[in-house]
C-alpha cells in the first residue's frame, strides 16, 4: 500500500498581493481599451476615401521603365479596388498609359506600388492618379 501524505494545497490560501495587483492592472487596461474603441466608433466622422499619390522612384527595368509611388488614404473609410493610372505625356498628349489596381487602401494609411511602362519617359511629363475605387 502507498502512503499518501496530505499537504495543504496552495489554492486554499489567500492570493498573494501580486496576483491582486496584476488582476486590477489587467482589468483597468482591458476596460480602457474597450472604452477607447467604443469612443472612436461613436465619435469618428465617416469621410469618403481621399487618395493622394506621390512618385518615389524612377528606374529602368528589363524591357521597360518602372515608376514607383506611394498612395495615401487620409480619410476614415477604406477604398477597395483602387485603380491607379500612370500616363506619359508629351505636349499634352498621352504617349503611353498603364493601370494598376490595389485590392484595398485602408483608412488613414499608405500603400506602395509601381507602374511599368514599355518606354523611358525621359524628360516627358509623367502623371499618376487614382481614377476609381469601390466601397468595400
Amino acid at each position: 500500500m502507498t502512503n499518501i501524505i496530505s499537504r495543504p494545497h496552495t489554492e486554499t490560501e489567500e492570493p498573494h498581493w501580486i496576483e491582486w495587483v496584476t488582476g486590477v492592472v489587467s482589468s483597468v487596461l482591458v476596460i480602457a481599451i474597450v472604452a477607447w474603441v467604443a469612443y472612436e466608433a461613436i465619435t469618428e466622422e465617416k469621410t469618403p476615401p481621399d487618395l493622394g499619390i506621390s512618385m518615389t522612384k524612377r528606374s529602368p527595368v528589363e524591357g521597360g521603365y518602372r515608376i514607383e509611388f506611394d498612395i495615401a488614404n487620409k480619410a476614415t473609410t477604406t477604398a477597395a479596388a483602387v485603380t491607379v493610372r500612370g500616363e506619359i505625356l508629351e505636349g499634352g498628349a498621352v504617349v503611353e498609359d498603364a493601370d494598376v489596381t490595389f485590392d484595398y487602401v485602408p483608412a488613414q494609411s499608405k500603400s506602395s506600388g509601381a507602374i511599368l511602362f514599355s518606354q523611358d519617359p525621359g524628360n516627358r511629363q509623367v502623371r499618376i492618379r487614382a481614377v476609381g475605387y469601390t466601397d468595400p
